[in-house]
């Protein structure tokens, strides 16, 4: 029998993800394409990249496509880890036309809030019951919100305020990396934004994905919250999933 198919992009801060979709189990058939995010990001590049992600698949229908920003009608309305030349720009229009498609086959949405839509679909069948808060660790911090598996869009819960820093400075992934700090040290500061944050929005659960979220082991145990943290069941391809899934099945964002 022929799955049921679609084509998602993740585009992140730092690399730029395409894959064909089993929209029935929720998995990618085949591997992934990766292409690093170009420097600097403006659409023009990144809308190269992502024709030459689709071409390299020979896929010719609907496309979802996530992008780090919130997506009002398919305008991109703020720039997180790309370049600010985003910020107005209609994204639906850019990619149907470097796409060769009709504007209703292209879908954009926000990185996270595809992820999260994905994980409610595909994953740990507790998301979809209560306030559930999904975070993406990479580049930054990506957010998505639902309750009873509806989706809230374009939160943007990386850039709340704690002890005076952008909540993603200190507590996204990369920092880790860019400061050289362990699992432990860092997991000290995702403990500390994860204690405001549930004391914002009380959610029944947190979901945990990005790139890190393959070493859950190293620092999820290490969070002393007053929430239950789980890891995203579809790791780092939540993004491309959920992209796939809107593509296909449309979207009103």
């Amino acid at each position: 029998m022929t799955a049921n198919r679609g084509f998602g992009i993740d585009i992140g801060g730092s690399g730029i993800k395409g894959a064909l979709v089993d929209l029935d189990r929720g998995e990618l058939i085949g591997d992934r394409l990766r292409i690093d995010t170009p420097r600097p990001s403006t659409p023009d590049a990144v809308a190269d990249v992502v024709a030459e992600i689709v071409r390299h698949f020979h896929w010719d229908g609907p496309v979802g496509v996530t992008l780090p920003s919130v997506i009002k009608k398919g305008v991109a309305q703020t720039a997180a880890n790309i370049d600010p030349s985003w910020i107005g720009l209609d994204a639906d229009a850019l990619f149907a036309d470097r796409l060769g498609r009709d504007a209703a086959d292209v879908a954009m949405l926000n990185d996270a809030d595809a992820a999260g839509m994905a994980e409610m679909r595909f994953g740990d069948p507790r998301a979809r019951r209560g306030v559930v808060a999904l975070l993406t660790f990479g580049t930054g911090i990506g957010s998505a919100l639902f309750q009873d598996g509806e989706l809230m869009p374009n939160t943007e819960f990386g850039h709340i305020e704690i002890d005076g820093h952008d909540a993603e400075k200190k507590a996204a992934a990369s920092v880790k990396d860019n400061e050289g700090l362990s699992y432990p040290e860092w997991a000290k500061r995702v403990d500390r934004y994860l204690t405001v944050l549930e004391n914002l929005i009380w959610p029944d659960l947190f979901i945990v994905g990005g790139g890190v979220s393959k070493k859950a082991g190293k620092w999820v145990p290490l969070l002393d919250i007053r929430t239950p943290v789980v890891t995203a069941s579809l790791l780092n391809n939540a993004g491309i999933v959920g992209a796939a899934a809107a593509g296909t099945e449309g979207i009103v964002h």
